[in-house]
């Protein structure tokens, strides 16, 4: 069966490593993506969050060459969620595109609330990276 899924990206005026090595940095997290959560540690070589459901792992792809930025996430319910997120050449700059996949059960409006709870989340690393560059 197939879940149906949105790329969502946005384009950020910021070369792709360093897009790459912003986001591939969990301690990160909370400065682009603070509805996932707002409190980042590392513990035992672990990444956790803390969610508003309560503490979930974070494990993001090993490093790489080509912008894989994917990332499992175990929610604290014990669900586990793969995140498809990947940083791509664009110019001088880069696109950083995010597959939002449809979970099981999940309502067309929940669906609709999640993509603008992404579409945020990727306007304000946008927003982080280029910032910080001027």
């Amino acid at each position: 069966m197939t879940t149906p899924s949105r790329h969502l990206s946005v384009h950020v005026d910021r070369p792709v490593q360093e897009v790459y090595d912003f986001v591939v940095e969990p301690s990160n997290l909370p400065r682009w993506s603070p509805g996932l959560g707002r409190a980042v540690e590392q513990v035992d070589g672990e990444w956790f969050v803390e969610t508003p459901g309560g503490r979930a792992r974070i494990r993001f792809a090993p490093r790489n060459a080509f912008g894989v930025l994917d990332h499992d996430v175990l929610t604290p319910t014990g669900a586990e969620v793969h995140v498809p997120l990947r940083a791509i050449v664009d110019g001088d700059g880069c696109e950083v595109v995010f597959t939002l996949r449809r979970a099981p059960g999940m309502d067309d409006a929940e669906f609709e609330r999640d993509t603008g709870l992404v579409t945020a989340d990727l306007a304000r690393l946008k927003e982080v990276l280029e910032s910080a560059a001027g």
